[in-house]
């Protein structure tokens, strides 16, 4: 009898819970297809990072199932609420409330289970999408096949369940306190709204405002961010969310109790009167629902600015086909050169070294002058700090300036489609990457370069992709005539190849495994033969270094690239995809909060548009006051997360862009941002408009 009845119930709810129902069914769906990264077998043996996409997916998780309990939790409570009248006049015609309890447990748990199983079904459609774009993005072919992952299953399951759970005892635990009074009178209880010192609340608006404010002069302008400072900010952000609708609902109270003008203006009074009401009820809500969407917001917008820099640096990253480092300068690269030939159908291959002059100019200005750590190898007086320098702390540049003949700087501007440089024989250019020369500017007036008939002149930069990474240089090379080099020493050898077709998918691999052959002494991380290294006179030690690079730092004496900018993808795709599953959840939930708030208002409230009806309002003009107040409650909190969201955002773009040198087009992709919430925005606000009013008008 109580399951055929609890069974009825669940019907009879399904269409004022549709909102919640499908919210449930589209988080279950993402987790689930999100968690197939995470314990995929063939995702995991793609890459050598392959736990990287596990960590991520497994931190996204744990920080969406709070949020997930959050909503769930709501949800219970806000059903008990509605059908409080319900429960109370079983309990006045004899039902045990033990019974009432047992059936109320029951409901949930069938709509939580029917919510759960479609959300299983759409999620082997989301598993396909998902793992097609991720395929897509790291340069591999996905054939269709649906993953039944034991764990996968379980996991979104525990993850679900669990919170489901907890909210169903805490609501439990609440009604078994609760008497047939607070039953039969909880929906009159919120009505009773205490206003005390509006006048001063009012104030916490324009507090609000000129904290947004002074939060963007010091995020643009104040350079210490140290942790005390970020964390002193982020508790005032959130606060000040929080202590906006305190302020707004206040000013609006003292608005209408002092009858200012605009409120006799058509419809003004009766909408100010309950957004106030709401806004002042709601306050916590409201204010975490701002929390979540600036969230969402930013966190689509940073996996774009991710994307972006995927697609326009890699490939300039990585210009040569194949790459291989060597700190022996007399090393040949037999084994290298046999295995490729072996492997590959080559086009060119080429071998140069890179050389020194036991200077560091150039080493020791970019050190004192990048911004990102230029200030640490500083004295007080602005020299630079040579004991410092000398440790090269950071290991972003070798121990000394690195130099390339022209010859050889020519050969390998022809092997990547760039035309040749022309140098006279008393000047010399530097190669630097962009993001690098933007942070300093023109220094060529801070060095000196010896040529063979006295001082070089400066002939120009050049900021092409060409792998300074350990490479060619880090961050930089200096390019000077070949006569030039017979004054200076080897510094370390490499080789470049271009190949036919596309590069074997193990091939850096097997280069890497030449090392680990019993016959060969592996020196600074390079294998050799022995007679190699009986020729090897020891120079050249300490000359690794990986270039200045944060974002994307990729270091390794052996480069193929075709297989490394998938596995960098791979990489990237660990920190996109997490951000796109954070920033979804986030979004459904807070939507599925308001969007039920106000659903369950309109049964609520239903006698407020029976009178309206009473005196006169026709049915296209109380659909319009509807539409005007639900627009109201959604673009509240929608407009405050976009002024911080979009804050935030142009300074993480410029922050992105200091440190990848790619304009990362940080408005761009928050407008993009922007219309993909809108667009999730607008579906749940049509949703709730039709259920608004088909409540209204069936109560009235």
């Amino acid at each position: 009898m109580m399951c055929k009845l609890a069974f009825r119930n669940v019907k009879r709810m399904a269409k004022d819970y549709i909102v919640y129902f499908m919210t449930m069914a589209v988080v279950t769906a993402l987790m689930f297809s999100f968690h197939t990264l995470l314990f995929s077998k063939d995702v995991q043996n793609l890459f050598q990072m392959d736990a990287m996409m596990s960590v991520m997916t497994g931190l996204a998780t744990a920080f969406i199932v709070p949020i997930i309990a959050w909503l769930i939790n709501y949800m219970v409570r806000f059903i008990l609420e509605k059908r409080s009248r319900e429960f109370g006049i079983y309990l006045l015609v004899g039902v045990k409330k033990k019974e009432i309890a047992r059936l109320y447990f029951a409901e949930n748990l069938l709509l939580g289970a029917g919510a759960f199983l479609v959300g299983m079904g759409l999620g082997l459609l989301f598993q396909q999408i998902l793992l097609s774009i991720f395929y897509s993005m790291v340069q591999l072919d996905y054939k269709l096949h649906l993953e039944w992952n034991r764990n996968c299953i379980l996991m979104t399951a525990a993850c679900y369940l669990c919170c489901y759970l907890l909210a169903l005892f805490r609501s439990q635990k609440k009604f078994r306190k609760m008497n047939i009074h607070d039953l039969m009178d909880s929906q009159r209880q919120n009505e009773e709204i205490k206003e005390t010192h509006e006048k001063a609340k009012r104030w916490f608006l324009p507090l609000s405002v000129l904290f947004l404010v002074v939060f963007g002069v010091f995020l643009f302008c104040f350079k210490a961010w140290d942790t005390g400072v970020v964390i002193a900010f982020l508790i005032g952000l959130v606060l000040t969310i929080y202590l906006f609708y305190t302020g707004i609902a206040a000013w609006i109270a003292c608005y209408v109790r002092k009858k200012g003008a605009a409120i006799y203006c058509g419809d003004a009074l009766f909408l100010l009167r309950q957004f106030s009401s709401k806004i002042r009820t709601l306050r916590f809500t409201m204010g975490t629902l701002t929390a979540l969407f600036t969230l969402a917001i930013l966190g689509s917008s940073v996996a774009f600015m991710f994307n972006h820099f995927q697609n326009e640096v890699l490939v300039s990253k990585f210009p040569f086909d194949v790459q291989v480092y060597s700190s022996n300068v007399k090393d040949e690269f037999q084994q290298e050169i046999a295995l490729l030939k072996q492997e590959t159908a080559i086009k060119e291959i080429f071998t140069y070294k890179v050389y020194e002059n036991e200077t560091n100019q150039v080493n020791a200005y970019l050190y004192t002058h990048l911004k990102e750590f230029g200030s640490e190898y500083r004295n007080a007086d602005g020299t630079p700090d040579w004991k410092k320098i000398s440790k090269n702390e950071e290991l972003a540049y070798c121990n000394y300036d690195t130099y390339m003949g022209l010859s050889d700087y020519n050969r390998l501007r022809t092997m990547i489609g760039l035309s040749e440089v022309q140098l006279k024989e008393d000047q010399y250019t530097i190669h630097i990457k962009d993001r690098v020369l933007n942070q300093t500017g023109d220094f060529s007036g801070r060095i000196k370069i010896q040529g063979t008939d006295g001082t070089l002149s400066f002939a120009g930069y050049h900021t092409e992709g060409f792998s300074q990474n350990g490479h060619n240089g880090g961050d930089y090379i200096i390019i000077v005539p070949d006569a030039v080099l017979a004054q200076m020493h080897p510094y370390y050898a490499e080789l470049v190849a271009d190949i036919k077709g596309e590069a074997p998918a193990d091939l850096e691999k097997r280069l890497d495994d030449l090392e680990k052959d019993p016959d060969k002494i592996s020196v600074q991380g390079h294998a050799m033969t022995e007679a190699a290294s009986d020729d090897w006179d020891g120079e050249a030690l300490g000359n690794s270094c990986s270039g200045s690079d944060t974002i994307v730092t990729y270091t390794a004496k052996n480069l193929v690239r075709d297989n490394l900018i998938p596995e960098v993808k791979y990489m990237l795709s660990s920190l996109m995809f997490p951000l796109f599953y954070i920033g979804l959840v986030f979004l459904c939930v807070a939507l599925t909060v308001l969007s039920v708030q106000q659903l369950s208002d309109s049964v609520k409230y239903k006698f407020r548009y029976r009178v309206l009806s009473q005196i006169g309002y026709s049915r296209r003009e109380i659909r319009r006051m509807i539409f005007k107040q639900l627009v109201g409650y959604y673009l509240c909190p929608a407009c405050v997360a976009l002024a911080i969201s979009g804050l935030v955002c142009v300074y993480t773009g410029g922050k992105f862009d200091f440190y990848t040198g790619v304009q990362a087009a940080p408005a761009t992709y928050f407008l993009i941002s922007s219309a993909l919430f809108f667009g999730i925005y607008l579906v749940y606000f049509i949703i709730t408009y039709i259920g608004f009013c088909r409540n209204v008008e069936e109560q009235g």
